[in-house]
């Protein structure tokens, strides 16, 4: 095991005196392995630029131009955050959301919650969940 001590006392990282910024160390190990080099980058630029409640109000071109990216690739960025469930989005105001439970992912449908990793593989594989009737032929 590596001993940890803290090299520079000095400069020993603390919340910043205006605004607010923080990475949770669970969105590396079980996100950022699934997302594109631009969805990547968006998200740690709004992580960065994101008040307490996590949200961010710059505009797609402001954000796009910031991240030089091209207005298609930043919206497929943002389209892969929205899908994995790591931010909302709204006109010109983006949420950087708690990360969702492990093993769990928003329904599909805005605002239907969050499904179970069983239920997703049911789904995928067209089982009935138990109790409820197969439609057989």
């Amino acid at each position: 095991m590596i001993s940890k001590r803290i090299l520079i006392p000095a400069r020993l990282r603390k919340p910043p005196t205006t605004g607010w910024s923080w990475l949770d160390r669970r969105f590396v190990r079980e996100h950022m392995d699934h997302l594109s080099r631009d969805a990547v980058l968006l998200y740690l630029f709004v992580t960065a630029v994101a008040d307490p409640q996590g949200l961010s109000f710059y505009g797609d071109g402001t954000l796009a131009a910031l991240l030089r990216m091209s207005l298609p690739n930043f919206l497929q960025a943002r389209d892969e955050l929205l899908a994995r469930d790591l931010i909302a989005h709204e006109t010109s105001l983006t949420q950087v959301l708690s990360l969702p439970p492990t093993g769990q992912r928003r329904r599909s449908e805005p605002g239907q919650g969050l499904l179970h990793l069983g239920e997703i593989l049911r789904q995928a594989i067209a089982v009935p969940h138990p109790g409820q009737e197969g439609n057989s032929p």
